[in-house]
């Protein structure tokens, strides 16, 4: 049974004031899932107390929790619009860099303190350790699976970037994949069905399935072996994408760490040609 339908159940037995709150909860699910406790006894007419008593009603340890269990509810249920709405409402009329910038802080320092250190050493060795290495992110994900490919395509020769126009070419991508193989799922609320079903392929084909999304909740982690779970933000019209991003980094230092001696090797070849074909300007001489 999720929060609403409990809700829903025990409405019956509720104070007048408790009354008030769950139907704002059931109402605007999306707005009350990111209030906080004396925001919500204001809008609704009651006290921070009550909302409060009202989360331990529920059975949940404190507010907190119970905001958590709305937020894990609607993240893949909000469309753009209502982003659009819940963004202005988190932000009002405040300074919108330092909010944002805020958020995002705050995304990476949680980020850093729920990711799994064995699984993300577990994941940098199997990459490591790869014949293949598959990466699919869909939609805004596509921005990590990219960064990944880049880096990853530097310092081997077997990353395959797969590309999801179609279910049917996405398979035809992934035939060979196998038990020697990896491959990188990247996806975070609202989730993309052609990434779950890369995972879900590559799983079956007993492939080493690392997963870089939201957390155990979401569907990629129900098919990894590895979870790299990083917090992003699903209330913003523009998917946050910072504390991913920075996950990433740290996955290809360990990968790179881990091949040491080959990517020194390759980024010196790397370095000559880019050097004999200029590829990077060079410093601009002093105008006298």
């Amino acid at each position: 049974m999720d929060i609403l339908d409990k809700i829903t159940e025990a409405r019956p037995t509720f104070s007048k004031g408790q009354k008030r709150i769950a139907d704002f909860i059931t109402s605007h699910t999306d707005k009350a899932a990111f209030m906080t406790a004396a925001r919500m006894g204001a809008t609704v007419g009651v006290s921070e107390s009550t909302v409060v008593r009202f989360a331990y009603e529920l059975g949940f340890d404190g507010y907190p929790e119970l905001s958590r269990s709305l937020q894990q509810i609607i993240k893949t249920q909000l469309t753009s619009v209502q982003r659009i709405a819940v963004t202005r409402d988190r932000i009002g009329d405040g300074d919108v860099l330092e909010k944002v910038l805020s958020f995002d802080m705050d995304k990476i320092r949680r980020t850093l303190e729920e990711t799994s250190r064995e699984d993300f050493q577990a994941a940098a060795e199997a990459i490591a350790a790869a014949r293949n290495i598959y990466v699919i992110g869909d939609r805004s994900a596509g921005a990590l699976a990219k960064f990944i490919d880049y880096y990853f395509s530097l310092m081997f020769d077997n990353v395959r970037l797969l590309h999801t126009s179609s279910t049917s070419e996405l398979y035809e991508q992934m035939v060979r994949v196998g038990p020697e193989d990896v491959l990188i799922g990247i996806s975070f609320p609202r989730y993309s069905t052609l990434t779950v079903r890369a995972c879900r392929f590559a799983a079956d084909a007993g492939a080493t399935v690392v997963a870089i999304t939201d957390g155990s909740g979401s569907p990629l982690a129900k098919l990894a072996n590895y979870l790299l779970a990083a917090r992003s933000d699903m209330t913003s019209f523009v998917d946050s994408l910072v504390a991913p991003f920075s996950l990433v980094n740290a996955l290809i230092v360990a990968v790179g760490l881990l091949k040491e001696q080959e990517v020194t090797d390759t980024f010196e070849r790397l370095e000559k040609i880019w050097s004999e074909y200029s590829v990077y300007q060079g410093p601009t001489p002093d105008k006298k």
